[in-house]
Formats: structure tokens, sequence, C-alpha cells
């Protein structure tokens, strides 16, 4: 049953309607989703600042919540007609103000990020933001909750109007691209009629290249049909060439043997009968053998033609040449392969390179009754054979003549031969891109060499190129590394160096971190991931915050620096949000929780809640501050106690310091009385909490405030002097971050540490003896986010990454900020 012929225009234009309909159906599908995700997300920022700008206005005047409503807070709702709710709710639930039963069924705030929900209130589909703003009024501590919701009419209108004018050009657009493929498709299938026409006006003899001008893509097609036609021209002109000699040398022998036949059949003397029965039988030998020849010679063209190539070892080639030999033939040959050609392989024809081989043979044992020797040599450009033999030889001016078809020396006489076995050589000599020579042999004889293209096994295919650009990158670091190791120090602060416990050669890797944690519990991490990677040599710069910070912006960083380490997290974020970062994802970053973790760029891999110090011999157990305001009570009720005794950050010198004060001043309406209780009492201010840490051991100071309870948590172990308070009403976590600097020098192996300290072997180094405490959940040790939360019996309240925490770095509000502490804290 024939085959239907099908129209490739007609499939091209079925498939376009098919593709373009579905296409135009999943985007009209996607806009209407897009459209409605669109409206939410505009509107949502909308509900969400309103609710901000309410809870900024939240105050806590004589034990509750008040809240003065401000203007733009609803104003810039109710778009359209849209109906505004709003209600404000007490920690402990009770109304403050508002409509008193929007959040029915919604839980209480319990942080500081907006939620959002679609709720049915009074009849009509609402959006609800919910925004919780911590609070501290007494003892303990507590979220407030805001609510505001938005009728949604507004929201739904913008979703119409989105979808509706992108629809519209979808429809144009796909009767436009159905116009363009028609057309397309029209133009494309021109050219292939304009070859058609063309091959149809050839004569058949007419094998030349086809000349008319096509597309690229169909260029591909022209080009393999003229090389298709151009190999046909070749084989044609080959076949018409052995026909034509075939048909000129058989002529002679099979004239000769009709005409001996005739003789013989009149022939009666039995003797001369056999002699003519001799000569048709030698004549009959020769037709044979030419025959033959003229059939090897087509078959090898014709392989050599169509490419039929494989790689073959050169011994390969020599034992199928011996094994079609006879034994008492074979027994004269010999076969030395020297090492060194072994191994060689010969991209080639097998069959063609038999007869190439064999063809030699035949001749050296044909013209000598001696041995003939087949010899295999190595060289520069692959390999070298040899057929040697001890017969006449053959005469200087004859050597190039007889490697052409039907030529033969004066030496071979009588011996019958078709002149042809040499010409097959030569073909595949140079149809393989070799050469051949026929030389004279030291003794007499003939040595016929042929060199041939060969290469190892293991060469074949393999990818050329020579070594990656991080040698480059090795180099530089292992310029910074001798610059340390020679007694450099950078500008920044104090370096340490840690070799490589494995160098794999004397440019290894070298991973370069600046950072403001001490050098010596920052070398836990460090010794460990040598363990995992004991061929990497790691530099410490200690820096610290507000330096670390400046030198970053300012370029003076130490060169090629990998990773910067900061307690500063805000900081951190603000690098991040100038550009200086780059961004990486893993699985491991994706475990870290949503606060701890900004735009890909900075990672916190710490939990450290800010605690208050006490010397127990200057503060008993019973006077211990257990909250903030009891700190402050303690402070005010015996000033000359605590005078001078009493230290915190300096938050103009100190980064971590400064953002501990700006998220106090948010979270606690008693922050402002605290410092006025601090500057009372002559509070000392330090740049770092390891030196309010040794201050309170040795007595020089009875209490600290905000300190980074890490530090604290690693002291007390080997120290009982000191006691330790996370307050009861709530306490401050901050996070070490990391980031990787754009212009790091190997942003690999920066990532490979991130990863390693994000990692259960480097998080339980943070949850033991550092105290830095785990940040990811699920991490073991004794200092994890959940311990360190079950320890404290007030809210604990993480600084989470973000654009909010640029709001503290404002030059005007941190202006303000410190114009008001310095006033409080140092006194006029």
């Amino acid at each position: 049953m024939p085959v239907r012929a099908t129209s490739i225009r007609r499939r091209v234009l079925g498939l376009a309607l098919v593709v373009l309909a579905l296409a135009a159906g999943a985007v009209a599908l996607f806009l209407r989703d897009y459209a409605g995700r669109a409206a939410d997300e505009a509107f949502d920022r909308l509900l969400a600042a309103s609710a901000l700008s309410i809870a900024g206005a939240v105050q806590v005047e004589g034990g509750r919540v008040v809240v003065e409503l401000p203007i733009a807070s609803l104003a810039m709702l109710g778009s359209d007609g849209d109906r505004v709710f709003y209600v404000v709710e007490q920690p402990n639930g009770a109304f403050v103000t508002g409509y008193d039963d929007l959040g029915a069924g919604l839980p209480p705030a319990s942080d500081d990020e907006p939620v959002f929900a679609d709720r049915s209130y009074r009849g009509e589909p609402v959006r609800i933001a919910t925004i919780g703003r911590l609070t501290s009024a007494s003892e303990a501590a507590g979220w407030v909750t805001i609510r505001v919701g938005e009728t949604r009419l507004a929201r739904s209108r913008l979703a119409a109007e989105i979808f509706n004018t992108a629809v519209l050009p979808l429809v144009g657009l796909l009767a436009l691209s159905l116009a363009l493929v028609w057309l397309g498709v029209q133009r494309a299938f021109a050219p292939l009629a304009d070859l058609e026409a063309e091959l149809r006006r050839r004569p058949s003899e007419d094998l030349s290249p086809v000349s008319v001008p096509v597309p690229v893509e169909v260029g591909h097609l022209v080009e393999a049909l003229n090389g298709f036609m151009q190999r046909l021209d070749s084989i044609m002109r080959t076949l018409s060439s052995v026909v034509a000699d075939a048909a000129h040398q058989v002529r002679t022998p099979l004239a000769s043997l009709r005409a001996q036949a005739e003789v013989a059949l009149d022939e009666r003397d039995f003797d001369r009968l056999r002699e003519r029965v001799v000569k048709i039988h030698n004549n009959a030998v020769v037709a044979s053998d030419l025959i033959n020849q003229l059939l090897m010679e087509a078959i090898v063209a014709h392989r050599i033609e169509t490419r039929e190539v494989a790689p073959l070892a050169i011994g390969t080639v020599i034992d199928d040449v011996l094994q079609r030999l006879d034994a008492k033939a074979a027994a004269r040959v010999g076969v030395t392969i020297a090492d060194g050609a072994r191994d060689l392989v010969v991209m080639g024809d097998r069959l063609a390179l038999r007869e190439m081989l064999g063809n030699l043979v035949d001749n050296a044992l044909d013209y000598t009754g001696g041995p003939v020797s087949i010899t295999a040599d190595a060289t520069p450009a692959g390999i070298r054979l040899a057929v040697s033999d001890r017969g006449p030889g053959i005469a200087d001016d004859e050597k190039a003549a007889v490697l052409e078809r039907f030529r033969r020396g004066r030496s071979g006489g009588a011996r019958p031969g078709s002149g042809l076995g040499l010409s097959i050589v030569r073909t595949v000599v140079e149809a393989h891109g070799g050469r051949i020579a026929l030389l004279d042999r030291d003794g007499g004889g003939l040595v016929a060499r042929i060199d041939l293209k060969a290469e190892a096994p293991a060469r074949l295919g393999s990818p050329k190129g020579g070594r990656g650009g991080r040698m480059l990158a090795a180099m530089a670091a292992v310029a910074v590394f001798g610059l340390v190791a020679s007694g450099g120090r950078s500008d920044a602060g104090e370096t340490s160096r840690y070799p490589a416990p494995h160098p794999p050669d004397e440019h290894g890797p070298v991973l370069m971190i600046a950072g403001a944690t001490s050098t010596p519990l920052f070398a836990a991490f460090i010794h460990d991931f040598q363990i995992v990677r004991p061929d990497v040599a790691v530099l410490y710069d200690e820096i610290e915050t507000l330096p670390l910070y400046e030198a970053v912006v300012a370029g003076t960083v130490p060169e090629g620096t990998d990773l910067i380490i900061s307690s500063a997290s805000d900081l951190q974020v603000k690098l991040a949000n100038d550009g200086f970062a780059r961004a990486y994802e893993s699985p491991q970053t994706e475990a870290l929780p949503a606060w701890a973790r900004w735009r890909d760029e900075v990672f916190g891999f710490t939990f450290e809640p800010a605690v208050i110090l006490y010397n127990r011999a200057l503060v008993p157990e019973a006077d211990r501050p257990r909250s903030h305001l009891g700190l402050i009570r303690l402070l005010e009720s015996d000033p000359d106690r605590f005078r001078g005794r009493v230290g915190t950050y300096d938050i103009a010198a100190s980064g971590v310091g400064q953002m501990l004060a700006a998220q106090d001043a948010v979270i606690s309406s008693n922050f402002w009385r605290l410092a006025h209780a601090l500057g009372q009492v002559d509070v000392r201010l330090s740049g770092s909490s390891p030196e309010l840490i040794d201050l309170v051991s040795d007595g020089g100071l009875a209490l600290a405030y905000n300190v980074l309870g890490s530090y604290a948590f690693a002291r007390q172990a080997d120290d009982p002097r000191f006691g330790i308070v996370i307050p009861d009403d709530y306490a401050l976590v901050l996070t070490r971050t990391a980031l990787i600097p754009r212009t790091a020098n190997d942003p690999r192996l920066a990532e490979a540490f991130l990863d390693y300290l994000l990692s259960p072997r480097g998080q339980a180094i943070a949850a033991g003896t550092t105290a830095l405490g785990a940040v990811v959940p699920g991490s073991h040790g004794q200092w994890t986010a959940e311990r360190i939360a079950e320890e404290a019996s007030g809210i604990i309240q993480p600084v989470a990454l973000g654009p909010a925490l640029l709001v503290g770095l404002d030059q005007e509000r941190k202006g303000r900020l410190y114009e008001a502490w310095g006033k409080l804290v140092a006194g006029p």
C-alpha cells in the first residue's frame, strides 16, 4: 500500500496554529492570575504602609497602650469607594480602638512583618493586613496587634483593567503571528522550488555543484547534495576509467586465449597439444589476476571515497596480511614491531590498508625466493612500515613510473603481472595522508617504506586546552600569603595565618577572610574547616565592625578578600544594598530562617542574644536585674553605689552597639529612661563585648548592659565570677553575618566556607565551645536557637536582616540618636 505524501507547508502551518492557540490560552490564564496578584501586591503595600504608620503612633502611657491615629494612615486607602476598617489590640488581646470584631478568627500578631488574610466582613470580601509592635511598659513585654482592612472593589477593577489591557494586544498579536507564519512559510519554501527547477533542467551527466542561492538552513542540504554529487562524480570517473582500462587490458589476454584455443583444437600431436594447454592456462591466470586487481582497485577506490575509517592497531593489519598467505609463503615472512609502535593506531580503512600491505608482500615474495621482512617503527609523526626483500630491485629511473597504473619495471621480465599492485599501494597511502618510497636495500634487494600518521589510543579525541585561569588567582593569593609570612600587616587590623595541613603544591588555594570576630574564637571554625578541606590555607584579618565597613566601602580592605564576617548586621545589609556583595544560593543557605538571610547576599550563621552581665561579688543574686525595667530601677534606687561601675557599648564607636541602641529605642518605651539612668551613674563606654566582660570579671564593673551573650556564655564556663541575665521582658538576638564581596579573589572557595558555616558541622561549632549559637533549625549542641529560647522567659526578638535596618543608619536619625544619647549618658 503506497504511503500517502504529506505537505510540509500544511504541517508547519497547522503546528504553528496549534502552538499559537495553546500559547495564547496559557498566556491568557497567566495574565488573569498575574492581574489578580499584581493588584493584590500593589494594594497590599498600601495596607502594610497604613498599618505601619499606625504602629509607629503606638505609645505606652501609665502602663496602657494608647495610639493617636495618623491622618495619613487611613487617607491613603478607600479609593474607588472601598470601605476601610481598622483595630488596635493590646498584647493581652484587649480592645484599644477601631472595629473590635475585625480580627475575629485571626491570630494575634507575633512579629513585626505584615501578614495578609482574606476574610468576609460585614457582608463583603475584605483584605486584612496584620502587623505587630513590640512594647515594654513594665516587667513584661508584648506585641500590640494592629489590623487594617479594605474591601476589594479597587483591587478587582485594577485586576480587570490589567487583564483587558493585556488581552487585546494578545488577540492582535495572535492574528499577526498567523499572517507572518503564512508569509514566512511561503518565502521559506521559495528557494526549494528554485532548487527543484535547477535540478530538473540539468542533463543526467551533469554532476557539477549546485550554485542556486539558498538560505543558510537549506544551505546545509545543498552542501550535502553537492558533496554527494562530487563523490558520485568521482566514483563514476573511477568506474569509467576502470571499465576503459579493463576493456583495454583484458582484450589482449582474452584474444590470446581464443587464438591458443583455436590452434589447440586443430592440434593432433599430444606433446604439442600439452604445450598449447599450458599457454592457455598461463594466459587464463594472467587474465584472472588482472581482473581481480581491477576489481580490487575499484573496491579500494570506493571505500576511500566513502571514508569508512576506524582506529586500527598496526599489528591487526599485519596479521590480516599474514592470514591470507599459504603456510609456505607465510614461513618466509618475518615480522618485527618495535616497542614504541605496538600501542600506535592508525585512523583508516581496514580493507584498504590490508590490500596496501598485502600487495607489497606479494610482490616481494614473487620477486625473490628468499625471506621477506616486515618492520614497524615509531616516528615523531606516527609509524613507519617497511617491506624488504633480496630480489632484483627496481632501477632508479623506474621507481616513480612503477607507481603508475599498468606500469612494470624491467626487472619484472617474463613474470606474470598486471602493473596495478604498486598503483593501489600509492592510492591507499595518499588517501591516508602518508608517503611511500622505494629504496635500494644494502646488500641487494628492495625496501618499500611507508610513513603513516598514527597516535597512541589515549590521545585519540583528547580535549585540547591549557590550564584554567584559576592558576592566576592562586598565584595572586600566594603573593598575599607570602607578604603576610614575611611580616607584612594590613593597615586595617591584625592578620593571622593558617597554613594548609596538606597543600597540593606551592600554589594551593588560599581563603582570605576579614572579620570582626575575635581571632581565637573564629579560629575554631577555621581549624575544623581545614579538616574538611586540608588543601586550603586561610588568612584571617581581625578588624572592628565600623572600620571593617568603612574599609570595604573605601576599597582599603586587604586586596582579594574572599569573605566579610561582621556582627554589625545593619552595616552588612548596607554593603549589600549598596552593591558590594555577590549573590549565592545553596541548600545550606536555603535552610536558614527567613530573618537570617537577605537577597541571597547577607547570611546569618549565629544566634546571639544581648544580655546583662553582673559581678556576683558586687551584685548579690537578690539584686540582679531580671529585665530592662529592673535594671532601670536598680540604677535609679542607688546611683552612688553604681557610679562608674556600669558599662555598655559606645554607640559612636561600635556598629553593634549602635544597632542595639536603635532597636531598643524602637521596641522599649523605657529606653530613654534607661539611657538617663546610665548617665546618672557615669556609665563607662566600650567598643567591644570582650573588654566589658573582662571588666565585670575583674571587678572593675559591677554591671554591663547589652553585651553579646555569645562571648559571655563562652567565658562563664571557665570563670564563675560573673552571672548572665537574659532579660525577662524581651531579648534582642543578633546574628553574625557573612558576605562575599564582589572583589573576592576566589568566590567559589568563599562559597565553600559559607556552606561549611551553615552545615551541621559548622553549626555544631557555633553551638559548642564558641557559644556563638546555632541559627539553623534542628542543629545540635548546648547553644542552639531552640535551647537559648528555652533559657529566656521573655520574648526572643531576632533582629531581622533587611532594609528596615537601614533606617537606623540614616544620617539624620543616627545624628539625633547620638545627640540624645550624648545628652543623657554623657551629661551636659
